[in-house]
């Protein structure tokens, strides 16, 4: 039953994601900062690829995803199609993971430390879905500010 709710929030979200990338009229625009605004859409789009493809498709899944966590918030002038790609590949990546696990498996200890304590699987990928929806809210502010 959670593993069916998370990969629908999962997709929801990574969709809708896609949808906020897609929607900024000026390309420059989604790698824009301000004295007030340290981090661009762009940016935050990659740190959410970077997140979910290490603790769900790396860990969880297997997919050998190797993360470089400084250049997600460097990194600057992604095409927006190559991020709408990343984020699609996401998307899969998120399904084949999640398709693997069992509600068994939600209760065991996540293998990570994470948060400098235990904490099971289950309970890890509802903060990461959390942790998608709050980054998605910045976007979509980012989006409609610049």
């Amino acid at each position: 039953m959670l593993i069916e709710t998370l990969k629908s929030l999962y997709n929801r979200d990574l969709n809708k994601l896609k949808i906020e990338i897609e929607s900024y009229q000026d390309e420059s625009k989604i790698w824009a900062i301000d004295k007030n605004i340290s981090n661009s859409g762009g940016n935050l789009c990659l740190h959410l690829i970077g997140n979910i493809n290490t603790y769900i498709g790396a860990e969880l899944g297997k997919t050998a995803y190797v993360r470089d966590r400084p250049l997600e918030f460097s990194l600057k002038d992604i095409p927006k199609s190559e991020l709408i790609s990343k984020i699609e590949n996401t998307i899969v990546v998120v399904n084949n993971a999640l398709d693997t696990l069992t509600e068994a498996d939600l209760e065991k200890i996540y293998p990570q430390i994470v948060f400098e304590k235990e904490m099971t699987t289950g309970f890890f990928l509802v903060h990461l879905s959390t942790h998608l929806g709050y980054h998605l809210g910045q976007i979509n502010y980012h989006r409609r500010l610049m």
